[in-house]
């Protein structure tokens, strides 16, 4: 498991076996069965996690009970919420296991600790964030100019190993269309 996090950081950042010798152990590796919250609105965030195995939603659930996904996350992926994490502040939306998933968790004071004493490090979360920001500037792109039928086809483009892990209902709550859309859509 540790392979794949000193994987993913070397995709960004040339670091050594001893740097990452170090840079493990500003981490926790955590199991959590599916359905388990990771993260609950209106409590502190106290982790940002690394999927080294699993699957992941992180939304929120409206006045009306609508569940609305702001992003998955499986393997190779971060996930949290950002707002609560970064401000340190309680959290706006939910992170739940989708499936049994092996992370890796790194708090607050660890993520700045690790930033401050190796400064490759906090290069390396300046460009995922960055990317990040890419992403998610899309997502919106998309939610508010995409056709319900344009946004179905770029997740199957996008995300093709997504599609059998998830269930219609949770799909339809990712592109933000009922479930009975999303049947017309699949046909």
């Amino acid at each position: 498991m540790e392979n794949l996090l000193k994987n993913h950081i070397r995709e960004l950042v040339d670091i050594t076996t001893e740097e990452f010798a170090v840079i493990k152990t500003y981490f926790t590796l955590q199991n959590h069965p599916k359905k388990h919250l990771l993260v609950k609105e209106n409590h502190p965030v106290n982790e940002m996690f690394f999927v080294a195995d699993g699957l992941l939603k992180c939304g929120t659930i409206d006045n009306s009970g609508k569940e609305h996904i702001l992003q998955f996350a499986t393997q190779d992926w971060w996930i949290t919420d950002f707002q609560g994490f970064f401000r340190q502040e309680n959290a706006s939306l939910d992170v739940q296991c989708l499936e049994d998933c092996v992370l890796f968790a790194i708090s607050f004071e660890n993520f700045e600790s690790l930033c401050r004493n190796i400064p490759k490090m906090e290069h390396f979360f300046r460009v995922k964030s960055n990317l990040g920001y890419v992403a998610l500037q899309r997502r919106i792109m998309s939610l508010m100019s995409d056709t319900a039928k344009e946004r179905y086809e770029a997740f199957l483009r996008q995300y093709p190993n997504l599609f059998q892990r998830i269930s219609k209902q949770t799909l339809a709550n990712y592109l933000g269309v009922t479930r009975e859309t999303l049947s017309r859509l699949q046909f």
